[in-house]
């Protein structure tokens, strides 16, 4: 997996990076059959970005016919670089190293002959020069395009589950360096860690599990007013299906704007997370949530979907 890390990193520190560079590696990985990378090109207030995103058909997945599920790896991120403020790969960049360092993995497995059951669709962006945004403890870094954009590219109503790969160093929450896995979202529900997601990560990384808490600010869209840890867990407030943040992190906090504080082993290790994760929830051996207690917590509390909306504003209440 660390190969694929260097060679996305080596793609992606440079000004003229985008999404068609990225496809042609990609399809390059993938052989004959090429990747079927989609690029899009969106652009915002504050600049433009590439939209990446790859279909890796499983044996079975849903789109031959099949009835193995399909996993989302939405690599999240603000942008790759910082440019003219910053020189270089920033810190940012890990999610989106991550997602496409998976995709790469599982379309060289499917040209070797390793075929996944389930489809696995990878999605992130490609932007080396965003803006940044100020943030405490330390700076964020911004996006060209806002977060709604960014859930509409990245998030598919065909994905049944999502694990969602952030840089997760901005904060004084998680002093750790390496991976931490967040409790499972949904539809505006915190739930329990996911005890076989634990459980696979501790295997991946060698290493005891970590997670790190999760608010109710967190979970709610972005332009609401609150502060979010970062947004990692975003894709929760644009599907129904269960969302888990694997975060990157730090025994100390680094902006997301930071050059030269890419850590490649951690990068590795969350792509093999997502390459395992991605195994085995295609395969049926792995659950994101008890879906018979959430089903429970709904009929008897009500529904919590409100919490992926922006709510009332100060005005309406």
């Amino acid at each position: 997996m660390l190969k694929y890390v260097l060679d996305i990193v080596d793609l992606l520190d440079d000004p003229g990076a985008d999404g068609k560079r990225v496809a042609a590696y990609l399809d390059s990985v993938a052989g004959a059959d090429g990747s079927g990378a989609q690029v899009t090109t969106v652009t915002g207030e504050k600049g433009s970005t590439d939209f990446v995103q790859v279909r890796v058909p499983g044996r079975t997945g849903r789109g031959s016919g099949g009835s193995s599920r399909t996993l989302g790896v939405v690599g999240r991120l603000g942008g790759v670089g910082a440019r003219p403020e910053m020189t270089g790969l920033v810190s940012d960049a890990d999610g989106a190293i991550a997602a496409l360092a998976t995709a790469a993995k599982l379309l060289d497995m499917r040209r070797r002959g390793d075929v996944l059951d389930g489809d696995v669709i990878v999605a992130t962006h490609i932007c080396p020069n965003a803006p940044t945004a100020p943030h405490d403890p330390v700076p964020f870094m911004d996006s060209p395009v806002d977060i709604a954009t960014m859930n509409r590219h990245e998030v598919t109503d065909e994905m049944e589950a999502v694990l969602s790969i952030d840089t997760t160093k901005g904060n004084r929450i998680i002093n750790h360096k390496g991976l931490a896995l967040s409790p499972t979202v949904k539809e505006g529900w915190v739930l329990k860690v996911a005890e076989q997601l634990g459980e696979l990560l501790a295997v991946v990384t060698g290493e005891p599990l970590v997670t790190y808490p999760v608010t109710t600010q967190d979970i709610t869209p972005y332009g609401n007013g609150v502060h979010h840890i970062n947004s990692i867990l975003q894709p929760a407030t644009a599907t129904a299906a269960p969302v888990v943040g694997l975060a990157i992190t730090s025994a100390a906090a680094v902006p997301g704007c930071q050059t030269g504080a890419s850590h490649e082993t951690d990068i590795a290790a969350a792509a093999r997370f997502a390459v395992e994760t991605a195994k085995a929830y295609g395969g049926g051996r792995l659950e994101f949530h008890d879906a018979p207690e959430f089903d429970r917590l709904v009929s008897r509390y009500g529904s919590l979907a409100h919490l992926q909306t922006l709510g009332r504003t100060s005005q309406e209440s």
